[in-house]
């Protein structure tokens, strides 16, 4: 919980092309957004709070000061983008003798099944900097082979002669016992002063040789490039406290985050579906609401079904690679507002992945784009509109001729079509990667998307919400007031979290008869979320414990909850759990079958701000005192449509309109197409329907 006398509270979000912003400040919001600086996201976050009214000064010895005295909870690309763009550090990998290579050889999955001809990523490693230790424990922890700790210092000199930036250490079955990879790291850190060293038993104490050796290598890839991003962000803003969006959707501290760069993979995305989750289920009718998060921003979109809670799962592929570390179960494709539209070499339309992120940006920024994207698209069709983006008070102009231009240089490339037709191309093809998206996290995982409530945000979800819900059969959309920014806002709403893991592999029926082994480890693993964050602030943090389960034989396994204490009764109830969780999953348990433990996981739990929205009466149907006027939309290639404009500022609970409308906002523009109506709710929430037919 954020001390008392802090007075305000910001989040901040970098995107592809937008910096976002939510200052809290005595229970009161105000949102802004600002140009992302992807040479140096920093300088972004000191212009943004500066604009604001925040001083990035050191905070008044006092502490009453509103402009200097408040904390940040952030969330940031920066792990993200080096990963993806293969420009982390430079960083050598130490393993046992004859495993050098499980980073290359992985799991022998082929990407595209029926491809005759496929290329690997490059390993984050490369080859010269793989090196073996002679060593070996066995599966239960005991010594076969002692450490070389002769070979270990010289290849520590080895690596300072190579300039390397990061160690990963990587021992079999380390996590069983992890004294050689302590010893190595104390003999490395005598010869390599300040170079960042993983180990696979803290990083992560599971087995799965090749998942832990990705893991591990991913966390050491990322640590110099993070340590430098947030060393110089905390100079920037300096005095503050500081916090960063995990993976998992829970923030924690510089310290953790700088040790464990790999866990905030998916910063911003996981704060979009915490603060989404939250307002749906504030404002829903019904208790557990299930939603489809919809989150397009300027560079990708992601997207996230939550069946009444937060999906979360500790197995993910980055950039190709397996990260076995909890995140929320979020889905990413190329495709945002400043995705580019191009022709193939066939002359067909494609849409991304590419994209003109901040700088250039769309052609109609007027910062030097030449190629047409999604939101040059929106534009040309009306969807936007010039005098209301960014309130009209914004630093970026939109310039309508510049994208009718270069719409209808693509429409001319295209067989002669007119820039609207084009442009409706561009956005059915964007529509149709979003599609498949949705159907991913929905459709193919046994979900009937119809019976979810699409809740679209980012600076262009709500533009496409319409569309995406008709195109899935989805019936409701649920728009929060400032979904522009709503990642940010997330950001905000996340608790403190810490979260561990370390490997069982035991019998669940012996480890019932026999509790102890299972209750000694929980009680380790607690201490070690306690001490976190109570660093952190946290006094007296709620823990509570999960198990990875499968039946004896199977390769994979199922996290269901562990009560706690840890005791024979509550493991009893997790293998339930287990049998109906795989009968849920699978179609199918198998009850007499032996259960198997494979991880203990614990998780420590400190509450974030946890802001309150105060419900207003509903009042009267009618929207006319938020109506601007009327303007021509396209909606269909033979004509454009007259339809109504909205400021959202002004509408009121109770309002009501009918589409097609546009809805202006600061932070985004709402498109209400044809066939749907909406109406406004006592938190200010859209929620929009399909008009009833004859």
């Amino acid at each position: 919980m954020p001390d008392s006398r802090v007075f305000s509270l910001v989040g901040i979000d970098v995107g592809g092309t937008f910096t976002d912003f939510v200052l809290l400040r005595n229970g009161r919001l105000m949102v802004h957004k600002v140009a992302t600086t992807p040479e140096d996201q920093s300088r972004a976050i000191v212009t943004g709070l500066h604009d604001i009214g925040l001083s990035t000064t050191s905070p008044t010895p006092t502490g009453e000061d509103y402009s200097t005295d408040y904390e940040i909870v952030h969330g940031t690309t920066v792990a993200t983008n080096a990963l993806l763009e293969h420009r982390g550090a430079r960083t050598a990998l130490l393993t046992t003798a004859g495993f050098r290579d499980v980073l290359v050889i992985g799991r022998q999955n082929r990407a595209h099944l029926y491809r005759l001809t496929q290329e690997r990523p490059p390993a984050l490693v490369p080859d010269e900097l793989r090196f073996e230790v002679t060593e070996r424990v066995d599966y239960t922890g005991a010594v076969l082979t002692p450490l070389d700790e002769e070979e270990v210092t010289a290849l520590a000199q080895h690596l300072a002669a190579a300039n390397v930036e990061s160690v990963a250490v990587v021992f079999l079955f380390s996590f069983q016992n992890p004294e050689h990879e302590r010893r190595a790291a104390r003999i490395l850190r005598r010869h390599l002063p300040g170079i960042p060293i993983s180990l696979s038993s803290d990083i992560l104490p599971e087995y799965r040789e090749y998942e832990r050796t990705s893991t591990t290598v991913i966390n050491a890839y990322l640590q110099p490039v993070v340590g430098r991003y947030l060393d110089h962000l905390s100079t920037a803003v300096p005095g503050r406290n500081i916090r960063i969006m995990q993976s998992n959707g829970g923030a924690i501290g510089l310290n953790q985050a700088v040790e464990e760069p790999a866990r905030l993979v998916l910063s911003g995305p996981a704060g979009g579906v915490v603060g989404a989750h939250a307002l749906a289920q504030q404002a829903a009718e019904q208790p557990d609401l299930g939603i489809i998060t919809f989150d397009m921003g300027g560079t990708s979109t992601d997207v996230a079904l939550c069946p009444a809670a937060i999906p979360r799962t500790s197995e993910s592929e980055i950039a190709d690679l397996p990260l076995r570390l909890p995140i929320i179960d979020i889905h990413t494709v190329g495709a945002g507002g400043g995705s580019l539209a191009h022709l193939d070499v066939g002359g067909g339309l494609r849409v991304g992945p590419q994209s003109a992120g901040a700088v250039p940006g769309p052609v109609c920024y007027g910062r030097g784009g030449t190629e047409p994207t999604v939101t040059d698209a929106n534009l040309v069709l009306g969807r936007l509109d010039p005098g209301h983006f960014l309130g009209g008070r914004g630093d970026v102009r939109l310039d309508e001729a510049a994208a009718q231009a270069a719409l209808g240089d693509l429409g001319r490339r295209l067989g002669g079509i007119s820039a609207e037709e084009a442009a409706l191309g561009v956005i059915r093809v964007a529509n149709a990667t979003m599609e498949r998206a949705l159907r991913r996290v929905s459709v193919e995982r046994g979900y009937d998307p119809r019976e979810f409530t699409l809740v679209p945000f980012g600076g262009a979800g709500p533009l496409h919400a319409c569309d995406l819900a008709d195109a899935l059969g989805i019936q409701r959309i649920f728009i929060p007031p400032h979904p522009g920014v709503l990642s940010a806002l997330g950001l905000l709403m996340a608790d403190i979290i810490h979260e561990v893991s370390h490997a069982v592999l035991a019998d669940a029926a012996e480890l019932t008869q026999d509790p102890g082994q299972l209750e000694a480890l929980f009680e380790r693993l607690a201490a070690q979320v306690t001490d976190v964050l109570q660093k952190e602030g946290v006094r007296t943090p709620v823990v509570d414990a999960s198990l990875d389960m499968r039946y004896r034989g199977q390769s994979y396994e199922l996290t269901v909850p562990l009560g706690l204490p840890v005791s024979a009764d509550n493991l009893g109830t997790a293998v339930a759990n287990f049998h109906q969780t795989h009968a849920r999953r699978y179609g199918y348990a198998m009850d007499g079958e032996p259960v198997e433990v494979v991880t203990l996981r614990v998780r420590g739990i400190g509450p974030g701000a946890q802001p309150t929205f105060e419900q207003e009466p509903v009042g009267q149907p009618d929207p006319s005192a938020a109506y601007v006027g009327d303007k021509p939309v396209w909606f269909q290639a033979t004509s454009s449509t007259k339809t109504a404009c909205y400021e959202r500022e002004r509408l009121a609970p109770g309002n009501r309109l009918d589409g097609p409308a546009n809805i202006y906002q600061f932070d985004t523009t709402i498109t209400v197409t044809p066939g749907w109506r909406a109406r406004v709710d006592g938190w200010r929430n859209l929620w929009l329907e399909r008009a009833a037919t004859d």
